[in-house]
């Protein structure tokens, strides 16, 4: 998807954009994106300023926060912030200046990077589940969302770090399932962490049937009757966060050291998130979980240690979870029930 010719694009002022996008919406992330060396860590920001913007126009926030009721514009349905997305989108992927930093920024990106339109598609395709309300029935199809919010990203992501995309190298199609399989992780975690958050915005993403064989109805998730069913399930999805963290730690070997460094970094923060909550059990929700300052450090420098050493030739390790990229890039190409 690289373009000839010279960018359109300022790309110091959309790198400075993404990095202040960055510095304000995700502290863990930032902190694990100075891991990487410069081109790279440039073009983590670039991709993470698409994602933000792309979240924050479908949920109407600035960074993940409620917006100023006097700083938006006339009010979209979701069904308009999705096509805003979209139409923005396929602008910056066609190359065309769009006025908008973060969106710029992806374009700016297909320029250096071989992203291609499906891997765009199917993180798009979450942002459509959202805006129709969606949720899931099965386990199945928490992990469908899952790609398509998170683990379509961290496929973008092993892009990014050069990983191929030809899923008939299969020590690259095996990378790349494992790079989604991090993103998985992350997305897990953040929704066993989020569910009292979610429940205030009128969504749930823990499936129908678990619910079900709970005893537990989706508007009455956080009904104190139902903590100790609640905790199981959080502790339930979390244990499927680990798993996956698992699969994705084996695929950072392949990685240069300084990528396979921040990449580590981040498994250990975000995975540190699902096992506090776990930790928690019926106090999980009583104020958001996040990783201190020096426990991130702690992280971080076992990830260092954790890096050293040469790249890990073949295809090695132990298998991924049953449902990883290519099983679930199948499902979503089925029509949601």
């Amino acid at each position: 998807m690289t373009g000839p010719g010279a960018s359109p694009y300022d790309r110091p002022a959309l790198v400075a954009a993404a990095r202040r996008s960055i510095r304000q919406g995700s502290k863990s992330f930032a902190t694990a994106s100075r891991l990487f060396d410069g081109p790279t860590r440039e073009r983590v920001w670039l991709l993470y300023a698409w994602c933000r913007a792309c979240d924050d126009i479908a949920d109407e926030q600035d960074h993940g926060h409620a917006r100023d009721p006097a700083s938006l514009a006339e009010p979209m349905d979701a069904a308009a912030r999705l096509a805003t997305i979209r139409t923005l989108t396929e602008l910056a992927m066609a190359g065309e200046v769009t006025g908008s930093p973060a969106f710029d920024a992806l374009g700016q990106l297909v320029r250096e990077v071989p992203l291609t339109q499906a891997m765009v598609d199917d993180v798009l395709a979450g942002f459509a589940l959202d805006a129709a309300d969606w949720r899931p029935v099965t386990e199945a199809d928490l992990l469908r969302y899952c790609y398509h919010v998170a683990g379509a990203v961290g496929v973008l992501m092993a892009a990014v770090m050069g990983v191929s995309a030809d899923d008939d190298d299969p020590l690259a199609a095996d990378t790349l399932d494992r790079a989604c399989d991090l993103g998985l992780a992350f997305q897990l975690a953040n929704i066993a962490r989020d569910i009292a958050d979610d429940h205030a915005v009128g969504r749930c993403y823990l499936p129908a049937q678990w619910l079900a064989e709970s005893g537990i109805s989706a508007d009455a998730v956080l009904d104190p009757r139902h903590r100790p069913a609640l905790v199981a399930l959080a502790r339930r999805i979390c244990t499927r966060a680990q798993e996956y963290e698992i699969s994705a730690r084996t695929g950072a070997r392949r990685l240069p050291w300084r990528q396979r460094w921040a990449v580590l970094s981040a498994a250990g923060i975000y995975g540190a998130i699902g096992r506090e909550v776990s930790r928690r059990g019926d106090r999980a929700w009583d104020r958001r979980a996040h990783v201190p300052a020096p426990r991130k450090a702690m992280l971080m420098a076992g990830a260092l240690r954790a890096s050293l050493g040469a790249v890990a030739p073949g295809i090695s390790g132990p298998p991924g979870p049953a449902l990883s990229r290519r099983q679930l890039a199948r499902l979503a190409r089925q029509p949601i029930a």
